[in-house]
């Protein structure tokens, strides 16, 4: 009698999963540290002080071209030198840059860290919360665009997640 070959598991699961407690720890930890765009504008949007100090970490230019109402601007690089005059140590800091192609939200909440802040990153950044349908300041003024229908709820403001 020939034994037939074991089959090859498939790419998903050639690296078995996680067992259910380093998954828990890992997901845990992970929200620890980051935000998405919804629950940051719910946040911001919602009466009273939403308990931490949304940071946009970009450029002047970038900041010109489009940000969050109501943000803190501090490029990345000035974070050592200027957030103490700009933020209170006391009070989170959520950071964000462009979007999931950019780790400057990352830089920005390691340079924070470093200096003793308790930071989250908004993941996402500028791009999703434009994507999503919230408004944005530019220079010019407040803007809003149409929700993208692959990242946001189109009829609702709640994607059930």
């Amino acid at each position: 009698m020939t034994t037939q070959p074991t089959p090859a598991a498939n790419p998903v699961l050639r690296v078995p999963p996680a067992s259910p407690a380093a998954a828990a720890a890992h997901f845990g930890a992970s929200l620890a540290f980051h935000a998405d765009v919804s629950d940051v504008e719910a946040a911001l949007s919602a009466d009273g002080d939403p308990g931490f100090v949304l940071l946009d970490s970009r450029s002047t230019a970038s900041w010109d071209q489009g940000h969050v109402p109501g943000a803190v601007h501090l490029p990345t690089a000035l974070i050592p030198e200027q957030a103490r005059n700009l933020l209170d140590p006391a009070v989170p800091v959520v950071t964000y840059c462009w979007g999931p192609g950019c780790n400057g939200a990352a830089r920005a909440a390691l340079a924070l860290a470093e200096l003793g802040y308790q930071v989250k990153e908004m993941l996402g950044g500028f791009e999703y919360w434009v994507r999503e349908g919230f408004e944005f300041e530019t220079w010019e003024g407040h803007e809003r665009r149409d929700a993208d229908p692959l990242t946001a709820p189109v009829d609702s403001g709640d994607c059930g997640c």
